[in-house]
């Protein structure tokens, strides 16, 4: 029920970004990839008809009304929003900053929230969703992990806000919780050595009661199963795929 629908995937040039446009381009969904390189995203692009690429930073406030623009342009209409782009720091909270504590809301909070607006009208045409992508640290505690915690504790109850906000349009919000997944992630957004990486993913994988680190496709999938018209009683919920650790 996919088929020729339009959406929006912010950070799509890799990790579970570009495994949820490839599922949608497979469903015969059109997908426009955001991301602030434009080499990989034209590359992608490049391979899959059914996918566009578009240069946008979610951290700058004018990106949202252009992203939302650059859809109608190719499509002329929009289906699904995902709010997938993120960012993340390991920071004690004696050593935050002002500045430290503007940029990840910048993209964690306040991009998905200016990208979710622009989209509006356009989701109550088609009756629409979005799918914003929270973390397991978005409802569990974690030692140094204060700012990028407490940013997706925000974007679970801006989902469940909106949730309530936008059901007279038909539009349904949802998030997923996503557990530690097999990317780029801890060295290309927490800035981690390789070393630190390492004693990272070992930490995470005996915390997991399924004993594992995901994989991008175990997140995207759901993604994919939130914005099809089958989960169209669904809205408002906080989706945890994170193998247990929540629990744990």
């Amino acid at each position: 029920m996919l088929k020729d629908k339009v959406a929006i995937i912010t950070g799509g040039g890799g990790g579970i970004g570009l495994a949820a446009a490839r599922m949608f381009s497979a469903k015969g969904a059109k997908v426009l990839i955001t991301g602030r390189q434009i080499g990989p995203l034209e590359e992608i692009a490049a391979s899959d008809p059914n996918i566009k690429a578009f240069v946008a930073d979610v951290s700058d406030p004018e990106s949202a009304n252009k992203t939302v623009a650059a859809a109608l342009e190719h499509w002329g209409r929009i289906d699904i929003v995902v709010n997938n782009a993120g960012g993340g720091v390991i920071q004690p909270l004696a050593d935050v900053s002002a500045k430290s504590i503007s940029d990840i809301f910048a993209v964690n909070v306040t991009g998905p929230t200016l990208l979710a607006a622009a989209a509006i009208p356009h989701l109550e045409k088609t009756k629409g969703a979005i799918i914003n992508m929270s973390s397991t640290y978005g409802s569990k505690a974690a030692a140094g992990l204060s700012l990028y915690a407490s940013s997706k504790a925000a974007v679970e109850h801006l989902t469940r806000c909106w949730a309530l906000e936008l059901a007279p349009q038909g539009i349904r919000v949802n998030a997923i919780a996503s557990g530690p997944v097999e990317t780029a992630f801890l060295r290309d957004r927490m800035g981690l050595s390789e070393e630190q990486i390492n004693e990272v993913k070992e930490q995470e994988r005996k915390m997991i009661p399924l004993g594992r680190r995901g994989v991008t496709d175990d997140v995207a999938s759901w993604v994919v199963n939130l914005a099809d018209r089958d989960s169209g009683w669904i809205t408002g919920q906080i989706i945890g795929v994170d193998g247990g650790l929540v629990i744990s």
